[in-house]
């Protein structure tokens, strides 16, 4: 929060594109992740270098909690990396995260 209040840039991205909000769902870090949800400045689609979302790192690594608090901010599911041409979907079916996969399915803006 001192970060944020102190006048830092909470959606500065690291070379590959990143943003605090990225490190914060690929880690399960569902409070910092509600934290920077809540900063305007925040944009909750950005992309890496390689057009990858918070959402598909949260998908990858099973983080439901992460992946749910990024839906309800309306974030996009279905957008697709630059380097594979993957969705959020492919990443949590094939690591395994039975419960992403649902939460993902159980959207109406999910394209089939």
């Amino acid at each position: 929060m001192t970060l944020i209040n102190g006048g830092h840039d909470a959606d500065a991205p690291n070379t590959n594109g990143e943003t605090p909000l990225s490190w914060a769902t690929a880690n399960g870090h569902d409070a910092v992740t509600r934290l920077l949800l809540g900063n305007d400045e925040v944009d909750p689609d950005s992309r890496s270098k390689y057009g990858r979302t918070p959402l598909s790192y949260a998908a990858e690594r099973g983080n439901e909690a992460v992946a749910k608090l990024l839906l309800e901010k309306g974030v996009e599911p279905d957008s697709k990396d630059s380097e594979y041409g993957r969705t959020p979907l492919p990443y949590a079916a094939a690591n395994g995260h039975q419960a992403v996969v649902k939460l993902l399915q159980s959207r109406d803006n999910l394209s089939p």
